[in-house]
């Protein structure tokens, strides 16, 4: 077996897997704590990480009817609710791409306070911020990735440069990925 990567937002306040403690998502994400799951109350989370999904399933809920997947915990397997995939009455698309987490079957818990490079500067003088100058980066650009669909197009990535290089040989220009 592989070795399992887990993801983590940070934030102040966390939740996290009641059962192996496995960081889910933080109070920044939280959309609405009005929601009902089978055990009782549930919140609505735009942003949720380290979850297993099931395949989509059509289900008559107390609000209609949805496309949903199961969500579990990727470290222990524990079901925690949902994620709605689809939505057929127009009232209830906001939920589309959010993910329901069952209240007792998650914990909250302090996180960590945040800072920023204005609390740095509040609390370092100027030569010390010169020393550590050297090590903050320019972030990098995002990769220039191809949507699946050139890739697929093509077979492969190679096979895709390929025909890229091409037509830039050629005076064609590259074709917008």
């Amino acid at each position: 077996m592989g070795r399992l990567f887990l993801e983590h937002l940070g934030g102040t306040r966390l939740f996290s897997c009641a059962n192996c403690d496995t960081f889910l998502t933080n109070r920044g994400e939280l959309v609405s704590t009005r929601f009902t799951g089978a055990t009782g109350r549930a919140f609505l989370f735009d942003k949720v990480v380290n979850l297993e999904y099931s395949e989509v399933q059509d289900r008559i809920m107390l609000t209609g009817r949805h496309m949903v997947r199961d969500v579990s915990c990727k470290r222990c397997k524990t079901k925690l609710g949902w994620m709605y995939e689809f939505a057929t009455d127009e009232s209830q698309k906001y939920k589309e791409g959010r993910v329901i987490l069952e209240r007792a079957l998650v914990t909250e818990s302090e996180g960590f306070e945040e800072h920023s490079n204005d609390d740095y500067s509040a609390n370092h003088p100027p030569q010390q911020q010169q020393q550590h100058a050297h090590h903050h980066q320019p972030p990098l650009p995002p990769p220039n990735i191809p949507p699946p669909a050139a890739v697929m197009a093509f077979g492969n990535l190679q096979h895709l440069q390929q025909h890229q290089a091409y037509l830039a040989a050629f005076g064609h220009g590259v074709p917008p990925l």
